[in-house]
């Protein structure tokens, strides 16, 4: 039974916009990030630079339930050097491990 996926929160344009996390992307070591809306329907192109990525696959997780694989696709060393980062992007907020976050997971385009 698949998750029925609520309406999109925002739009596929703001699903990536830090420099470093684009680049992350365009080298390959990004295949997924996290927000706390949905971005992106299934099937939906995501551009950077002039190169495309489709998304495939989106659903909900818990803040808890993410490994170091999942930071590694998130494109840190680790869940520590992930959570740093998230928690520098947003002052104050606080690590919550029952948080439910929507997964976009993409891959690129090959024409």
């Amino acid at each position: 039974m698949s998750e029925e996926l609520a309406p999109k929160t925002c739009t596929i344009e703001r699903l990536i916009t830090i420099e470093d996390d684009i680049q992350r992307v365009i080298d390959g070591d990004k295949l997924v990030t996290r927000r706390n809306g949905r971005y992106a329907d299934l099937g939906e192109i995501m551009e950077l630079k002039g190169k495309q990525f489709e998304v495939y696959k989106v659903y909900q997780q818990q803040l808890g339930e993410m490994s170091d694989e999942d930071a590694k696709a998130e494109g840190y060393a680790d869940m520590e050097s992930y959570k740093h980062f998230i928690l520098s992007m947003h002052k104050g907020m606080p690590w919550i491990p029952t948080m439910k976050v929507w997964v976009h997971e993409f891959r690129p385009v090959i024409s």
